[in-house]
């Protein structure tokens, strides 16, 4: 019989365990104290110094870990092997990330949603916040916000234990930073660098410092580390917003349709039909094919600006007593401004009456042109931020018997937008858009905005001409009349900040013993954990002849000669004009706009229907405990136990209580609304198995666990719109069951040669109580009658079941001359139980990357790709993401033993992000472009020391 016998190797098992699970398991392989002691001094005190090395120290981690986990770790001291924490993670195999503005801020799991996964920083949440105004706080973590250069190993856990958070359905992702007392006596490591993006044509410096310190007791010992990142973003594309059906064109929906004479207001007579002969054929043996809404050239800038420091204190007072403290602070600037030029042609009063011609394929109208039809050009003006601060206490004593650890800590995040200005211009053309090939809009037209309503048409291209595009000014009598004069939608300024906090309390105790089951662990967790947003805003309600500024006004200027490129024939659009956004904020904030008898409207949260919508707050408490047996005998090792989880769940927000209309704009300044608060308790029992047999160089693992994640904040919101005259509503559901799954894994590793694994793994996830949308019948008392009445309500609904499966194959190798490889390959089947597809799934995804390295040199070329996979409904479309690939490299040159230069490109193929609406029963439904996009080419080159 063969288990670990002695106390100092269990010892230095659980006191490394504490801290850092997987080397708990490393110490826990060896039987021999004295052998144990000195590998795992050895593994702590390892500096890092290429590609190979951390390899090897990754495979090493896995290999001993009593989970299924896979590991990355820094090449040497600040040096991640990439820019970008969540992009350096994406090559192990299962993990994928989405890189909508050209970066991965979010990761998926074994095919799982990002919100079903958990990344804790040393072992504990941290508060992460998103700054784009669409993205609601949810569960995931913004990857953009963590620097690099702190990280000195990443862990992600794909089958769970019970001492672990709970919270995940595909993983948990463990970030550990470096610890004083693991450097040597003084380490000096940073780097200074720039990064070059070749669509932008320029780039923006970096630099990162780290300072560590111990005394020559090995018993106190410091690191501050600090990192300033700029980058600019850019992103061209080709956007649409919606469908519209050959039944919209035909029938209209109340501006009138393509066979019946409209107005042409601006020049005051009436035309005739759009679509006739050939034309109104096709329309009308495709009623039901499907059109986008509207089609738009997109031009988004963004100058992203990071400030990290973290510190780190590390304290030995006794031989069996370890504190820490860190500390993270993260302020990010993330201002951005959107110029979208929108061929508007699913307008209801402007385009559906003015189709001239049309074609038809696999139930897609893939070419149609206009006449006279509106064209609308939006800049959007953004100034968002995001701030994390983290503040994390420790304390563990490990005696030969038993140890005992305390944890605090609170973190705190704040980040979305202070503040959006939005202007809207309008302009008619006459335009056709292709969506044959690579969607293309071809326009030449007539300029209607510029000339007098009672002047001649102008011939030209009004995408290149400010002149044409003007703010809507109102219609009635008389603009200096307020009586008989209605006022136009000129844009909007919106605020929409949000936080996330949370303070926690942990305590763990553990028992060791001479046995097969050589520890017992067992504790304690409180979490207090708020979440929330507030949105406010007003219209700019514009008078013709006062807020009825044309785009000239705004310092216009041609977009670089660059734009569009890599799109294909886009017509005068790769031409048009852009604004200056920044004097079309200050414009609109001034009041410059204003007619005399207006006043500057004051944003407020029920001006509208969506800001009280998007104004929650969402308290959760959490206590959990936990037993954990760890065994090893006979060649199996691994751990068995529970956790319990009790949640309680505050949610807070607003209801409509009164009429219609409950929006203080339309009541004379008062609002009907009521704050109501939703409770809800529910207790979670969740056990888990894992077993790990070792048999020469082959592990086998099997796991087996309970697990759960909550739902996103935004689906618990307690928000209810009612409207009694269509009897329809829609809402939130505090009421939500948290997603529930059993999850089966079973693996088998072969480590045939040093650095080098053969691996394949099989997984299957049941979850239960999975979150749909759903519309269903719910009485609520009609405020216009008084009476209770049916109301058709939308809301998120645990509505069904679903079930991934799949599999991952790894291989890693170093080959010889010092030339290596690592390529990985999962699989993943997911699908809900109604039909509909599972979120973020991409069914196949790879990473192939060879590496060489020697005393002076090293290369690394990373080449992934993704299958198409759908995120999310959309204005009642699935949208999906297309295939996506993209290919890495890295060249580094070590000048001497502190000196190294490097060279790394990212996204080298400037790979194509593409997105469309996916309509069942259309068989061309990939034509329909909902957003395709470039970013450019990512070039860094960096000076890196370490002393």
């Amino acid at each position: 019989m063969k288990y670990r016998t002695t106390m100092l190797s269990a010892a230095i098992a659980a006191c490394i365990g504490v801290a850092a699970p997987a080397q708990a398991q490393e110490a826990a392989q060896d039987t021999d104290a004295s052998a144990t002691a000195a590998n795992q001094n050895e593994l702590d005190r390892v500096v890092v110094t290429g590609i190979r090395a951390s390899l090897q120290q990754a495979l090493d981690t896995k290999r001993n870990a009593d989970a299924i986990i896979d590991v990355v770790t820094a090449e040497d001291v600040g040096k991640f092997p990439s820019t970008n924490v969540a992009e350096a993670i994406s090559s192990l195999p299962g993990v994928t990330i989405d890189k909508a503005f050209g970066q991965g801020e979010k990761i998926s799991i074994l095919g799982t949603d990002p919100a079903l996964n958990r990344t804790l920083l040393n072992g504990q949440t941290v508060a992460s916040a998103d700054w784009f105004i669409a993205d609601q706080p949810g569960r995931t973590f913004n990857y953009s916000l963590l620097a690099p250069q702190l990280v000195g190993r990443v862990e992600v856990y794909k089958s769970p234990e019970a001492h672990i958070d709970e919270g995940s359905i595909g993983g948990t992702v463990i970030v550990h930073t470096r610890k004083p007392l693991d450097l040597e006596k003084t380490t000096i490591a940073g780097h200074v660098g720039y990064l070059y993006n070749d669509r932008i044509e320029g780039g923006d410096p970096q630099a990162s410092l780290l300072f560590g310190w111990k005394n020559d007791a090995d018993t106190f010992g410091f690191i501050v580390a600090a990192q300033r990142a700029d980058e600019g973003i850019r992103r061209d594309g080709i956007e649409s917003y919606g469908t519209v059906t050959g039944r919209d064109y035909a029938e209209g929906q109340g501006g009138g349709n393509s066979f019946t004479p409209t107005m042409d207001w601006g020049a005051g007579v009436e035309v005739p039909p759009s679509c006739s002969g050939a034309c109104e054929t096709t329309l009308r043996a495709n009623l039901n094919a499907i059109a986008p809404n509207s089609i738009s050239a997109h031009y988004f800038e963004q100058q992203r600006e990071r400030d990290t420091v973290s510190v780190a204190l590390q304290f030995k007072p006794h031989e069996k007593m370890n504190v820490e403290l860190n500390v993270l602070d993260v302020s990010a600037s993330y201002n951005n401004i959107s110029h979208s030029m929108f061929a508007f042609n699913g307008n209801a009063w402007n385009s559906l009456m003015r189709l001239t011609d049309l074609d038809v394929e696999g139930g897609v109208i893939t070419r149609a042109s206009f006449s006279n039809a509106l064209t609308v050009y939006d800049l959007i003006n953004r100034q968002a931020t995001v701030d994390t601060d983290s503040y994390d206490i420790k304390a563990t004593w490990n005696d030969e018997r038993w140890f005992a650890t305390w944890h605090f800590g609170t973190t705190r995040a704040t980040g979305g937008t202070g503040r959006q200005v939005f202007g809207e211009f309008l302009n008619w053309a006459d335009y056709s858009y292709d969506l044959t090939g690579t969607p293309r809009l071809d326009f030449s037209g007539y300029n209607y905005g510029s000339a007098p309503a009672t002047s001649p048409n102008v011939p030209g291209s009004p995408f290149t001409d400010p002149d044409a595009f003007r703010i809507d000014g109102g219609w009635g009598a008389d603009p200096n009349d307020p009586a008989t004069w209605n006022t136009g939608w000129g844009g909007n300024i919106v605020t929409k900040p949000t936080w996330d906090k949370e303070v926690y309390g942990q305590v763990d105790f553990g028992l060791r013993f001479d046995s097969p089951v050589y520890q017992v662990r067992f504790g304690a967790k409180r979490r207090q954990h708020q979440t929330g947003q507030t949105m406010a805003g007003v219209s700019v309600a514009a008078v013709a002849g006062y807020g009825d500024a044309t785009a000239a006004e705004f310092s216009p200027r041609q977009l670089p000669a660059n734009y569009l490129s890599g799109f294909g024939n886009t017509g005068d659009l790769s031409n048009r004009f852009t604004i200056d956004g920044w004097a079309l904020a200050d414009w609109i904030l001034s009041g410059d706009w204003l007619a005399p008898w207006q006043t500057m409207p004051e944003p407020g949260t029920f001006n509208d229907l969506s800001f009280v919508q998007n104004t929650w707050v969402v308290d959760e408490d959490i206590n959990a405990g936990y037993v954990q047996a760890d065994y090893s005998w006979n060649g199996f090792r691994g751990n068995v136990g529970f956790r319990y989880v009790q949640t309680e769940s505050d949610s807070l927000g607003w209801q409509c209580t009164a009429s219609a209309n409950c929006n203080s704009a339309a009541n004379g300044g008062t609002h009907t609304y009521e704050q109501v608060s939703v409770k809800k308790k529910y207790n979670d029992f969740l056990p888990n198995l894992n077993v790990v047999y070792d048999w020469n160089d082959i592990v086998l693992r099997f796991s087996a666990a309970k697990v759960i994640s909550r739902p996103n904040y935004g689906d618990m919101s307690n928000y209810l719109w009612l409207g009694p005259q269509t009897l329809t509503g829609g809402g939130g559901n505090p009421d939500l069951d948290p997603y529930r799954s059993t999850n089966l894994d079973l693996s088998a590793e072969w480590y045939f040669s040093e650095n080098a694994i053969l691996a394949a793994t099989l997984f299957h996830k049941d979850v239960g109580n999975y979150i749909l949308y759903t519309t269903g019948i719910e009485q609520h008392l009609n405020e216009s009658n008084g009476q209770v009445m049916d109301f058709t309500v939308s809301r998120p609904q645990n509505a069904g079941e679903a079930k991934i499966r799949g599999a991952s194959f790894n291989y890693q190798q170093t080959l010889w001359g010092g030339l290596g490889i690592l390529a990985n390959y999962t699989y993943s089947d997911a699908e809900a139980s109604n039909g509909d597809p599972m979120p973020w799934t991409s069914k196949n995804q790879y990473n192939i990357s060879p590496f060489f390295e020697n005393d002076r040199f090293s290369a690394r070329v990373t080449y992934s790709w993704r299958s198409k996979y759908y995120t999310q409904v959309d204005r009642g479309n699935y949208l999906v993401t297309s295939d996506y690939k993209s290919l890495d490299a890295s060249l580094g040159f070590r000048i001497t033993d502190r000196f190294s230069v490097s060279l790394d490109g990212m996204n080298l193929l400037d790979s194509e992000y593409y997105t469309y609406a996916d309509v069942p029963g259309v068989a061309n439904t990939e034509k329909l472009v909902r957003g395709l996009y470039r970013t450019g080419r990512r070039y860094m080159a960096s000076l890196r020391f370490q002393f």
